[in-house]
C-alpha cells in the first residue's frame, strides 16, 4: 500500500538507527500544447489501476522534493528534502526526542550538521560536550558506519521510491475518492483503509505524470497524522558540498567523542 509505505519508509529514514505538469509549477504551459498532455482517466481506471499509476509515476521520477509532518504517539517527526537518483540530496529533517540535523549529498559524498539536541542524544554521556565541541560543523565520512548505514539510502530516490512501492505484503482497502487540487495541482483522490483500519488519503496528480502530489492521514484514524507533499518531481537538483573547514570525520569525531 503506497501511502503505509511512504510513512513507514519516512520514518525509518528519519531514527537513523541511533518540472513536468504533475508538480511543478504549470502556469508557463501554453495552450496548444494542453491538448497533448496526458490525463488520468479516473472514470475508466479502478482505484487499484489509479494507485498503480502512482507508484510507476513515482519509480520513474529523476528528482523530488518530500516534504510534510507526521505525529506519532512518540512525537511529531519532519522531513524537508530534496533527492535525486544520482544519490544527490539536500534539505533536513527531524525526530521525536533526537533533534535535527541538516543533511548534504553529493552522490558521493554525505554530511550532516546536527543541532544540540541531536548531538546530546546521539552522543551518549558525552554528547552534550560533543554538540559544543562540534556546534555549527558538519559529519562525514560515516557511509559505512553500521550506526549510520541508514543514511546513504535516505538521499537516493530510486531506493527511496523502491522501498515505497514494492510489496509489503499487508492487505488494504483502496477506494476511490473524488477530484481536488493541491497547491495548484489537479488531482484525484483515493482513500486507503489497512488491516489495522487507519485510513490516509493519496492525491493523485490527474494530468502530465500521475505522481503521488500529497499524502494524508487525518488525525482519530489510528496513532499516526500527519501529511507528506511531494514537489519539484524531476528538477536537476545543485547541491554545494560545505567548504573542507566545517567539516570532521566521522573517525576522528568518534576518537574525540571518546576523549572528551
Amino acid at each position: 500500500m503506497l501511502s503505509k509505505r511512504v510513512a513507514t519508509t519516512a520514518a525509518i529514514c528519519l531514527l537513523l538507527a541511533a518540472g513536468t505538469a504533475a508538480c511543478g509549477d504549470n502556469k508557463g504551459s501554453d495552450k496548444s500544447a494542453a491538448a497533448s498532455v496526458p490525463k488520468l482517466d479516473t472514470d475508466k481506471l479502478s482505484a487499484q489501476e489509479i494507485e498503480k499509476q502512482a507508484k510507476d509515476a513515482l519509480a520513474g521520477a529523476a528528482s523530488v522534493k518530500i516534504a510534510g509532518n507526521m505525529v506519532t504517539e512518540d512525537g511529531k517527526t519532519a522531513i524537508n528534502l530534496s533527492l535525486d537518483t544520482k544519490g544527490q540530496c539536500t534539505g533536513s529533517m527531524g525526530v521525536p526526542g533526537m533533534g535535527s540535523f541538516e543533511i548534504i549529498s553529493d552522490g558521493k559524498t554525505s554530511y550532516i550538521k546536527p543541532d544540540k539536541e541531536f548531538w546530546k542524544a546521539f552522543g551518549g554521556p558525552k554528547g552534550e560536550q560533543a554538540g559544543e565541541l562540534f556546534k555549527g560543523r558538519y559529519l562525514t565520512g560515516f557511509d559505512n558506519d553500521p550506526q549510520m548505514k541508514a543514511l546513504s539510502s535516505v538521499c537516493n530516490l530510486a531506493e527511496f521510491s523502491k522501498k515505497i512501492t514494492e510489496d509489503d505484503g499487508s492487505k488494504s482497502d483502496v477506494k476511490k475518492g473524488a477530484a481536488a487540487n493541491v497547491n495548484g495541482v489537479k488531482t484525484f483522490t483515493l482513500t486507503t483503509t489497512d488491516d489495522k483500519g487507519e485510513q490516509s488519503t493519496i492525491h493523485v496528480a490527474t494530468e502530465g505524470k500521475f505522481y503521488p502530489v500529497r499524502i494524508e492521514k487525518a488525525a482519530g484514524t489510528g496513532k499516526e497524522s500527519g501529511q507528506i507533499d511531494f514537489t519539484d518531481y524531476d528538477k536537476p537538483l545543485t547541491v554545494q558540498a560545505p567548504s573542507a573547514d566545517n567539516v570532521i570525520d566521522f573517525a576522528k569525531f568518534k576518537q574525540q567523542l571518546q576523549g572528551a
